[in-house]
């Protein structure tokens, strides 16, 4: 029996050392935003400068680049965006990620040579809405996260294969519908459809009664406190068998780090090709998700409605990365970078591009100089150790420490 029909596996990159970690840990195509027009302001994205460099980075390891202009843009928004498609279709850009009708038709004037897709922010949640989109030139549709599995089968069943769906598998959820809320803004004055929300769903909230300025009563829904719009991440790793019928599976993450990145990315890189290969998952790669920054994993509304999450909402953080691999030769004598501190007999683990993780204990190390060193303590400074055995460029060197948040 040959492989399965394989989706495309669509990683965050929130700036150029989040798209290399996509890339080399196995992303089919990265997705990013440029300084304005994107739903994550704060990730760092792209300057015009920039932009060409990670295309090209990107195309030379076959990997598609997909840009969001997914925020709702104001009058005077709208007359800058011809301008900026120009850039991004003569950067050779490969899809455009809008949800505004306007943006949408200025994507097909200004920017012919890019694909259009519609995104998660439009709501598509029933088959005559993409097949709307699709008729007035869409080549793709990122469903709603509201969706169910069932109901994702129907709109995969009533529309034709021209039109490519795509739609979310792991990372945060949001307790607005498709993530338009206006809480942030009302709150903090953040726009979270403009690109700047504050995440105020995740605070914990005590209330106040009028005649009693000050005086704080906690609305308990266990011993911390309450989160009455809290929400678990996503997690589908253990159920890619049900959505090989999708065109595109989608991990959010474009504020998350480098390491989240790539190691999530990897991880459904490996679990992906191994369902589509008839293969059992190596479950190393099911363990690889619970070692980044994450809250508590759930599937979503895949298997119906989630229910409200009323436990605590603090992020489960439990590794660090200590180091980066910049070189290493066929003995395994590598150089690093040192991203966090750590010490020579400290128990560490290696993961890597294409990379079973493997663990050792740290050796002594050496200098710029040469000379030994048992502990690394400054940042970004290079200095050299001995592997296991030799690892790619770009490998990390991790280590148990639990960072979580205690309240």
């Amino acid at each position: 029996m040959g492989e399965r029909r394989k989706p495309e596996l669509l990683a965050p990159a929130g700036d150029m050392e989040r798209l290399r970690m996509a890339v080399l840990y196995g992303a089919d195509a990265v997705y990013l935003a440029g300084e304005s027009f994107g739903m994550r302001s704060f990730a760092g994205n792209f300057s015009r400068e920039e932009l060409p460099r990670a295309v090209r980075f990107a195309h030379e390891h076959g990997v598609r680049v997909h840009v969001t202009i997914n925020t709702m843009p104001r009058n005077r928004e709208a007359d800058s965006l011809p301008a900026w498609l120009e850039v991004l279709d003569g950067a050779g850009v490969d899809a455009l990620i809008v949800a505004d009708m306007g943006a949408f038709a200025l994507a097909g004037r200004y920017a012919p040579r890019c694909d259009r897709h519609i995104s998660t922010q439009a709501s598509v949640s029933n088959y005559q809405t993409a097949l709307a989109w699709h008729e007035l030139g869409a080549r793709r549709v990122i469903l709603a996260r509201e969706l169910s599995l069932e109901e994702i089968r129907e709109i995969r069943a009533r529309t034709p294969r021209t039109l490519e769906l795509e739609a979310f598998v792991h990372g945060a959820m949001c307790v607005s519908y498709s993530g338009r809320c206006l809480l942030s803004n009302y709150m903090t004055g953040r726009d979270a459809n403009r690109g700047a929300c504050a995440q105020p769903c995740r605070y914990q909230y005590y209330l106040m009664e009028e005649k009693r300025p000050g005086e704080y009563f906690p609305v308990f829904e266990d011993g911390a406190g309450t989160y009455i719009m809290n929400s678990r991440d996503m997690c589908m790793i253990d159920h890619l068998d049900d959505l090989m019928d999708l065109d595109s599976l989608k991990i959010e993450g474009r504020a998350k780090s480098a390491y989240y990145a790539a190691i999530v990315t990897g991880a459904y890189r490996h679990v992906l090709d191994d369902v589509a290969a008839g293969r059992t998952p190596d479950p190393v790669w099911r363990e690889e998700v619970e070692r980044v920054s994450h809250r508590r994993y759930a599937t979503g509304f895949y298997y119906g409605p989630p229910g409200q999450y009323t436990e605590n909402a603090r992020y489960i953080r439990e590794w660090q990365v200590v180091a980066l691999v910049t070189a290493c030769d066929g003995s395994g004598m590598a150089t690093l970078t040192l991203r966090n501190k750590f010490s020579a007999g400290d128990e560490v683990e290696v993961v890597g591009p294409d990379l079973r993780p493997f663990a050792f204990r740290a050796p002594v190390m050496e200098d710029g100089e040469g000379e030994p060193l048992t502990e690394p303590k400054n940042p970004q400074m290079v200095f050299r150790m001995r592997l296991p055995r030799p690892v790619p460029t770009w490998s990390m060197v991790r280590i148990a420490r639990d960072l979580s948040a205690k309240s």
